[in-house]
């Protein structure tokens, strides 16, 4: 599968990551939250690796899930609403946009190298040549 984005499109995508994290990584510094925290919480979401057990089908799901900016903006609007600190929905958002600006893209259920921002991982024996 060839899928996903490319040329300037997929820079903007990436540049875009890029400004996500740094956007979160801004807020939290001016929320004073805790730097260990973020530290230890940063790489959290990629235990939705662990989908991958399940098949590629379940993996994509569960991994999207996780990498998706619309869990920590629920849990930013959640913890805002009900007075508490939005610490932890900035460490996702942080870590998703760390992702994108990778390139690391949400998946397709085809394998874990197909992502909306176009292949990572080294090339299929039937992509090379």
């Amino acid at each position: 599968m060839n899928a996903g984005v490319h040329g300037a499109v997929r820079v903007w995508l990436r540049v875009e990551g890029l400004a996500v994290l740094a956007f979160a990584l801004w807020l939290y510094a001016e929320g004073d939250y805790s730097w260990l925290l973020f530290a230890v919480l940063f790489f959290v979401p990629d235990v939705s690796f662990a989908g991958y057990l399940g098949g590629p089908g379940v993996g994509a799901v569960v991994y999207n899930a996780a990498h998706s900016y619309v869990g920590p903006v629920a849990l930013g609007l959640a913890s805002l609403a009900t007075g508490r600190a939005p610490d932890l929905a900035l460490i996702w958002a942080a870590h998703i946009g760390f992702d994108r600006a990778l390139g690391y893209g949400l998946k397709y259920s085809t394998g874990f190298g197909d992502t909306h921002l176009g292949r990572i991982g080294r090339p299929r024996p039937t992509e090379k040549g």
